[in-house]
């Protein structure tokens, strides 16, 4: 039986959130389905796109939960 994959399979591989099994079994029908891999390509030329985002807390948000954990430290 050949497996069929969504738009959405593709997705979760892109964003590397599939299992090892699914992961096996979409590179496989990649190689083999050249509509799919147009898909593929499609997906990920947009994924591509997408600006890289990076989050990180400014130095006093970390120096205020520090300054909060002290105060709130339960004593044994």
């Amino acid at each position: 039986m050949k497996q069929t994959f969504t738009n959405n399979d593709l997705i979760k591989f892109i964003y590397k959130e599939t299992t090892v099994f699914e992961t096996l079994e979409i590179e496989n029908a990649l190689t083999e389905d050249a509509t799919l891999f147009d898909h593929y390509q499609t997906l990920m030329s947009g994924y591509m796109e997408l600006p890289k985002a990076t989050f990180a807390p400014t130095k006093s948000a970390l120096q205020n939960i520090l300054n909060y954990s002290k105060k709130t430290v339960v004593e044994a």
